[in-house]
């Protein structure tokens, strides 16, 4: 049996708030692994990404975009700003 010896962390209240989770390094790095990848785009497709993210931004900062709980309301909001059936 391992011997445990007590230890103060200092956590600070907006992290308390939140939550905080204790785990052995060997079990972080395993769920790490088990993480969606991260992927980094270069050339065409990344220039045609950032457009279309700023593309987004704008609209949404124009207040063009859509408020909704689901794609399905998202549709039917959309189909009744556009008038389409």
């Amino acid at each position: 049996m391992n011997k445990v010896t007590s230890t103060t962390i200092k956590i600070s209240p907006q992290s308390l708030k939140r939550g905080v989770v204790v785990m052995a390094a060997e079990e972080y790095e395993r769920l790490q692994t088990r993480a969606i990848p991260t992927y980094y785009l270069t050339g065409k497709k990344a220039l045609e990404l950032d457009k279309l993210v700023e593309d987004g931004l704008r609209e949404h900062r124009a207040g063009k975009t859509i408020k909704a709980r689901s794609l399905k309301e998202a549709l039917k909001v959309y189909e009744r700003r556009h008038g389409r059936n």
